[in-house]
């Protein structure tokens, strides 16, 4: 089990390599949460991750000349970084559902990328059985869990009379490390170890005191959607981890929306959760000092559009809704006028008057609007159904509604 000393040897060996990343309040955020916030900003680190710490540190007690590792895409990016500036070559398996993106970017580094089943635990079976390179773990690995809990070491030596500090998990690497330094280094401040509602490995094996395996769902916090947490890391989770939660897919959109909005930051699925988590427990946490470990900013950006839709629809700016009206000309006219009057703004229109849920003589009109916050949109329904109208309230997206 490592300890602080093999943390603080660990940012010897990789502190050439790596940036010290800005830890830096926020005070927008604060006021949101109604807590002291603080943002470890490992989405400005190279590759776009956290990850470097743990493989530089790996990789620079390797003698061999050819390593191999599995992922999705962060660890990917950090092995096939750290080999090419240790002169070494790496393999990279990813999941044939990988992202073009991430596949391109570690191809970017230098490495060799092969694509190798649907699920991300296929692309693992398969570099493990390759006896050609030696293996790089994505978390379970000592040398790996003691570079990421660098991050730890900084947080500590930047910041006193922390209450909490918020950190991803997905295999447990990052948060086993950075918890290892920080309780070294302040044992009175909380450690909370976060993760999506849709692949809870880590709090099942964490609540059961053993590795329990968790098939993942389909999460916009890809980077963490692990299906069993190491061995390694739920031991040190167990000895230094105060708590887990699970935090829902809207939460992470929405946090994600707010590191643009508010911070200016691109922040991925995995990198949000944190924040996701203390707006979902923000009366526990009122008044406390909190840090929020951004763990990365790799975000897909074929995707992005939608997370910020989603984003924007969870925090009420956006509403979509189902207006009946007579099919005949003038109606949508006037119904546009009465959303124009309450000063919201009209993004889209979907007119159906085939639909087998109203009459014939009836049309459907689903709008898209854009709203200052839900008041401002119940008010535009509320108009509606003053003058008569049937409305069928807001739903997830036009399509849903049709």
């Amino acid at each position: 089990m490592i300890t602080l000393a093999d943390i603080q040897l660990a940012r010897e060996t990789i502190s050439s390599h790596i940036h010290r990343t800005p830890l830096i309040h926020s005070s927008s955020l604060s006021i949101l949460s109604g807590a002291e916030v603080y943002l470890k900003l490992e989405n400005l680190q190279k590759t776009g991750s956290f990850k470097v710490r743990g493989a530089f540190n790996k990789l620079a007690r390797i003698a061999d000349h050819r390593v191999i590792a599995a992922s999705m895409g962060n660890h990917a990016q950090a092995v096939a970084h750290a080999a090419g500036k240790l002169g070494k070559q790496a393999t990279i398996v990813m999941p044939e559902t990988a992202s073009i993106i991430k596949q391109e970017a570690t191809r970017g580094y230098g490495a060799e990328v092969i694509l190798h089943g649907e699920k991300f635990s296929d692309a693992l079976d398969y570099a493990l059985s390759r006896k050609d390179a030696v293996f790089i773990h994505p978390f379970d690995d000592d040398d790996v869990i003691a570079g990421q809990g660098t991050a730890g070491l900084e947080i500590a030596e930047e910041l006193d009379a922390i209450d909490a500090v918020f950190v991803p998990v997905g295999g447990g690497g990052l948060i086993a490390g950075t918890a290892a330094a920080m309780k070294a280094l302040s044992p009175r401040t909380m450690m909370i170890g976060v993760q999506a509602a849709a692949a809870t490995s880590a709090c099942a094996s964490f609540g059961g005191h053993r590795v329990c395996e968790r098939v993942p769902e389909n999460t916009i916090a890809d980077g963490i959607a692990v299906g069993k947490v190491g061995e390694r890391t739920l031991a040190l989770m167990g000895k230094h981890v105060d708590a887990m939660f699970a935090v829902a897919e809207d939460t992470i959109a929405r946090s994600i929306l707010l590191f643009l909005e508010r911070k200016k930051l691109v922040v991925e699925g995995a990198g949000a959760v944190p924040l996701a988590a203390l707006l979902e427990n923000t009366e526990r946490f009122r008044g406390k000092r909190v840090v929020l470990v951004v763990s990365g900013g790799n975000i897909d950006f074929t995707l992005i559009d939608r997370i910020i839709l989603k984003g924007l629809m969870t925090s009420g700016r956006i509403g979509v809704f189902a207006v009946v009206i007579d099919d005949i000309a003038g109606s949508l006219h006037a119904v546009t006028g009465i959303v124009g009057s309450q000063k919201a703004n009209i993004l889209s229109v979907a007119h159906d008057r085939t639909t087998g849920d109203v009459a014939i003589g009836k049309a459907k009109v689903v709008f898209t609007v854009e709203v200052r916050s839900r008041e401002h949109l119940a008010s535009v329904l509320a108009a509606l159904r003053d003058r008569g109208y049937e409305v069928r309230g807001a739903a997830p997206s036009p399509a849903e509604l049709l």
